[in-house]
């Protein structure tokens, strides 16, 4: 075993990276708290038997039960999202709002990227690290996989727009809780509605159940077109495997492919 002593400056940078991409990225406390030396600490005289300290001291009526919400209520974006009539009106919107836990952990809001007058649009799940830091989503290693599957049919994001269901970091880059999801789904909605695509491309699991409002995962999905309405606007739909999935499962990628000539397919018979 290692010796105990303080960490250099290199270790010490290094564990403060690691903490913030598990999503460690919230103190506690204003000082630290040696746990080792407390789990240490000699215990305490062994407290009095149940029986004899119930009959020590009078006898207390049962607190009242704390009412928690397990689920977040969206009435609240739903109205604000509603509000905006443009896209520049809806971002001020999501910037100002302060109801999403994600929001105080994140770095900047990741609103969306590309064309918005596009005709094809792309849904992801939510911000990465580079992302978070960059305030663009798909800006990674999973953004460049992205705009090679795009190039490969002809595409750029000059002529795609993207967003993510969430539009803040989860921390660690985990999948959204239905919480959040509840909370950002009519942000991501409204932009939808705004852009008005003829095509929507959902990009991984997330993006897909809630979408296409389904329990099938997007392996089940992928692949499959299907006429979907948001708000007043409808658009065909087309799932399709996340990069992020691609670069741990390259084998995946011939099925990627697939979607893409699909889409691609789709475009040329609208154009025709």
């Amino acid at each position: 075993m290692s010796e105990n002593r303080p960490l250099n400056n290199a270790e010490a940078r290094a564990a403060l990276d690691w903490y913030r991409a598990v999503g460690v990225d919230f103190a506690v406390g204003e000082e630290p708290v040696d746990r080792f030396a407390a789990s240490a600490a000699p215990s305490r005289a062994r407290p009095a038997p149940v029986a004899e300290a119930a009959a020590a001291r009078p006898v207390a009526a049962a607190p009242a039960p704390i009412a928690i919400s397990l689920t977040a209520d969206p009435t609240e974006t739903t109205a604000l999202a509603a509000g905006a009539r443009t896209l520049d009106e809806l971002r001020a919107v999501m910037e100002a709002y302060d109801g999403c836990l994600l929001k105080k952990r994140a770095t900047q809001l990741v609103f969306a990227d590309g064309n918005p007058e596009a005709e094809i649009m792309l849904v992801g799940e939510g911000p990465g690290e580079q992302e978070d830091l960059q305030g663009k989503p798909f800006v990674g290693r999973a953004g460049q996989l992205l705009d090679r599957m795009l190039g490969s049919i002809g595409l750029d994001r000059s002529k795609v727009y993207i967003a993510n269901m969430v539009p803040w970091r989860p921390p660690g880059n985990r999948d959204p809780t239905p919480e959040e999801m509840a909370l950002c789904t009519p942000f991501l909605l409204r932009q939808v509605e705004l852009v008005a695509p003829k095509f929507l491309v959902t990009l991984g699991n997330v993006p897909t159940k809630s979408l296409f409002r389904t329990e099938n995962g997007i392996t089940r999905m992928r692949g499959q077109w299907r006429d979907l309405t948001v708000g007043s606007h409808t658009m065909r739909a087309l799932a399709t495997l996340h990069p992020a999935y691609l670069l741990r499962t390259p084998a995946s990628k011939a099925l990627a492919w697939r979607d893409m000539l699909s889409l691609k397919q789709a475009i040329e018979g609208e154009r025709a």
